[in-house]
C-alpha cells in the first residue's frame, strides 16, 4: 500500500473509530486495538497532528495536511509506519457497515492519490483548490 494511501486510510480509521463510540456503536477489536497503538506512536512523533485528529469530526479537519503529516512522521519512524499499515489493514478488513461509511466520506483514497499528484516531482496544482 502506498504511503499516502496508508496515512489517509489511518487517519480515517481513527476519526471513523472516534465517531461510531461517540454514538455508542462498537467497531472490531483489531481496529479499536490498532487506532490506540497509532495514536500513542503518532503523539510521539507528531502531537499537533493528534490534537487535531482527535478534534475531529466536531471540528474541521485539514485531511491534505493532516495525510502529509502522517506520511512524513511514518517516513521517518518505522514504528509509526507499521502502526500505521496494521491500522489500516484492520479498517480495510472492518465489516461494521457505519464504519465503511463514515471511511468514504472523503474518500481517503482518492484524497491520497490527490495529495500525492501535487507532491510528487512533476506533480502540479494546490490542494486547496482541488475537489473530492
Amino acid at each position: 500500500m502506498e504511503p499516502l494511501t496508508t496515512a489517509a486510510i489511518a487517519i480515517g480509521a481513527t476519526i471513523a473509530t472516534k465517531a461510531l463510540e461517540k454514538t455508542g456503536e462498537n467497531v472490531g477489536q483489531a481496529v479499536w486495538d490498532k487506532t490506540g497503538e497509532f495514536i500513542v506512536k503518532l503523539r510521539k512523533h507528531s502531537p499537533q497532528t493528534v490534537v487535531a485528529i482527535e478534534k475531529a469530526p466536531d471540528q474541521p479537519l485539514d485531511y491534505g495536511k493532516a495525510v502529509l503529516e502522517v506520511e512524513s512522521a511514518t517516513q521517518a519512524n518505522p514504528e509509526l509506519a507499521q502502526a500505521a499499515q496494521e491500522l489500516a489493514t484492520a479498517a480495510k478488513a472492518e465489516t461494521n457497515p457505519k464504519f465503511a461509511e463514515i471511511m468514504g466520506t472523503p474518500n481517503l483514497t482518492k484524497l491520497a492519490d490527490k495529495i500525492g499528484q501535487v507532491v510528487m516531482p512533476g506533480g502540479t496544482g494546490n490542494i486547496e483548490n482541488q475537489s473530492f
